[in-house]
């Protein structure tokens, strides 16, 4: 059955308000959040958590992708130049989906669902948007099973951390707590072995030596300030090796590393 289309011709129609210039923190409070761009569409799309109430396409990727769009789920397509004006900047990627948050996961919702053995992470003051994208990427990648992460930490449903995950942030389960304690209280209290990530940390990774947990969550902080020392006395902690004086890296970086090390066959 071909994917209906509905026309639109102006950035004015009401019937496209919930993409119009609006901010993340705006999205949040109606329940709603915008992912972008053809690769992130189908995480969207095929979420089992997420549903897509719209999507805003252009004219040239209504015709690319007619195939490939849902056919439940109502498809506006508009000119390059109307979609450019809806977003408010010089906008290439030509797909703009509306989805639902529903209601927000608990820590028992996210860390209960987790198999045995499993794999978490918890973040702690990751504030940048590239960074949380790309450490959900990361857990994609490497079969994490949950993500806690602490108030102050990027909200993985803000636009460009959707956008930077390609859609990881849709899939991986994630559950927000009050600060770093709470994350480290939660952890513990499910079980989990905790391993916080510090340039001082005594467990070297790449090394042979790994946790022997069946449930172990690896711990990130904020470049820069780090995890706070009540946490790295509380933990077991863990480093990469660095070259000469250079004792750190960006913390998007670092969770690839210390996942793949993580998840290496024993």
């Amino acid at each position: 059955m071909a994917t209906p289309f509905v026309p639109i011709d102006s950035a004015a129609d009401p019937r496209i308000a919930d993409f119009r210039s609006i901010r993340d923190r705006d999205l949040r409070a109606a329940g709603l959040f915008i992912a972008e761009g053809e690769v992130v569409l189908p995480q969207l799309i095929n979420s089992p958590r997420f549903r897509t109430r719209a999507v805003l396409v252009s004219e040239t990727q209504a015709r690319r992708l007619a195939d490939r769009l849902p056919t439940h789920v109502t498809i506006y397509v508009a000119s390059q130049a109307v979609l450019e004006e809806v977003v408010g900047f010089s906008f290439h990627r030509g797909v703009l989906a509306v989805g639902e948050r529903g209601d927000e996961r608990t820590v028992d919702e996210v860390l209960g669902a987790a198999p045995t053995p499993s794999l978490v992470l918890g973040l702690c003051g990751v504030t940048n948007h590239d960074n949380v994208g790309g450490i959900f990427r990361n857990a994609a990648a490497f079969g994490v099973d949950g993500v806690l992460y602490d108030e102050a930490t990027c909200d993985p449903l803000y636009r460009k951390a959707v956008r930077v995950s390609i859609g990881a942030t849709l899939q991986v389960p994630f559950a927000q707590v009050k600060d770093e304690r709470a994350v480290i209280d939660s952890l513990i209290a499910s079980g989990y072995q905790v391993l916080a990530l510090s340039p001082r940390g005594e467990l070297i990774i790449g090394s042979q030596q790994r946790p022997t947990s069946h449930r172990v969550a690896l711990l990130l902080g904020a470049e820069g300030p780090g995890l706070s020392e009540q946490t790295l006395a509380r933990c077991a902690t863990a480093s990469i090796p660095m070259h000469g004086t250079w004792d750190s890296l960006n913390v998007s970086v670092t969770s690839g590393i210390a996942l793949a090390w993580l998840r290496a066959p024993r």
